[in-house]
């Protein structure tokens, strides 16, 4: 009788953290593209950012806790703060664009490209079975998805994907400052640079915001806190190399927001490729047993 799969708690956590923050920010991504509709991107950027300050504060202030929010590498905050803008702009530019399955479509390569960067800067042993599992990951996407490519302009795919590589540097930067910053430091000089950054950007172009919109923004920034709290504590817990191949369950969670909200149901193809993506997650999981063995 075959013995159950059993995995590090610490990657186990890191894991179901990743998955959830995946379907926080999927979420997030759909609301980011309503306003993408109305407001400038750089604009959308910085409200993005700046509505989840107060979530990360308010915490903070009751505890007392402010030494927590001391960066420690402050060098390395800046770099990931300038990734991030890049990444932000280059995305809701990208969605204003295009439909967002033609978007996700390019920007799913993302985890491809940390596994990379994860092996030449962090040192992290990449093997065969976790390649596999990240290109086959990327395969049920793209057969879940199905880009048509219509609208899709060459500068609009090239903007998407240098968003992808920027958060993919992102990313490997969170498993760096791990080792000296806390999360909530690591949260909230993301959330407070980035803010700063595309604020200062936006405001020659400025747009007023639309009273209907609050309640957006709102949402918005509650859910991008979640979620960055989430995919921070996740990149902490386990190497970047087995959390992100689980980036593509960014297409479970948005196949369950379609049913959820709008009663649509997924077509074959979309089952095909969700069934793809789940054996990509289970080949990281075999991975992670044979490690424990």
């Amino acid at each position: 009788m075959p013995s159950p799969i059993t995995i590090a708690p610490g990657h186990a956590r890191g894991i179901s953290f990743m998955v959830l923050a995946v379907g926080t920010f999927a979420l997030m991504d759909a609301m980011l593209k309503q306003l993408a509709g109305h407001y400038p991107p750089i604009q959308v950027s910085f409200l993005r950012c700046a509505a989840s300050l107060p979530f990360v504060l308010v915490p903070i202030a009751f505890t007392g806790r402010w030494r927590r929010l001391r960066p420690v590498n402050l060098p390395l905050h800046l770099m990931r703060a300038c990734f991030a803008v890049v990444m932000l702009w280059g995305f809701v530019w990208a969605v204003a664009r295009a439909t967002l399955t033609d978007v996700y479509a390019v920007f799913m390569s993302a985890p491809l490209v940390v596994l990379a960067l994860a092996a030449l800067f962090l040192g992290e042993r990449i093997g065969p079975l976790r390649w596999a599992a990240v290109v086959l990951g990327m395969v049920g996407v793209i057969v879940t998805l199905a880009p048509s490519g219509e609208g899709m302009r060459p500068l609009v795919g090239v903007v998407a994907l240098l968003a992808a590589c920027s958060y993919a540097a992102s990313i490997v930067t969170v498993r760096v400052l791990a080792r000296t910053d806390t999360t909530s430091s690591m949260v909230f000089w993301f959330l407070a640079l980035v803010a700063v950054a595309a604020g200062l950007a936006a405001f020659p172009g400025w747009v007023g915001i639309r009273g209907e919109h609050w309640t957006w923004i709102l949402a918005v920034g509650l859910t991008g806190w979640i979620a960055q709290l989430l995919i921070t504590e996740a990149f902490k817990l386990a190497p970047a190399s087995v959390v992100a191949p689980f980036e593509y369950t960014a297409l479970i969670w948005a196949l369950c927001i379609d049913f959820a909200f709008w009663q649509a149901l997924p077509s074959g193809r979309a089952l095909v490729g969700a069934s793809i993506v789940v054996a990509a997650g289970l080949l990281v999981l075999a991975r992670e047993r044979g490690a424990q063995a």
